[in-house]
């Protein structure tokens, strides 16, 4: 069954450095009910502080796209890519069987807001 869910009806979590909603459930947020929606595994709204971001850390398994909505986003990965996303800029990454990566505000004086989409690969 389908069901639509509003923004404010998404996981919200607010880290001081990042702040961010979650469509489904994802990492310390479990909802059994909302898992998925078919292949699309993740889907979150984030938005963070100038100079933050996620320390190099694994995925695989996994096709990850990234969307910048505000500010720049960079990002770097064990396959030696390295670059840095504006608005409207698309980030894609396939993890295959395993790749590692960092992504930071590439600002020391404005957020980065992006939308990040994680699809199960076939």
């Amino acid at each position: 069954m389908f069901t639509i869910q509003r923004a404010g009806e998404r996981a919200f979590f607010d880290f001081g450095w990042l702040k961010t909603n979650h469509s489904f459930s994802f990492a310390d947020y479990f909802d059994p009910e909302n898992l998925n929606w078919g292949a699309l595994r993740v889907f979150n709204d984030d938005t963070v502080l100038p100079g933050q971001g996620f320390g190099t850390h694994p995925h695989r398994d996994m096709e990850i796209v990234t969307y910048v909505l505000r500010g720049e986003l960079e990002h770097r990965d064990s396959m030696g890519h390295h670059g840095v996303v504006a608005p409207g800029g698309v980030q894609y990454m396939s993890a295959g069987t395993g790749v590692r990566h960092s992504e930071f505000n590439h600002s020391q004086t404005g957020d980065v807001h992006f939308v990040q989409m994680w699809v199960l690969p076939r």
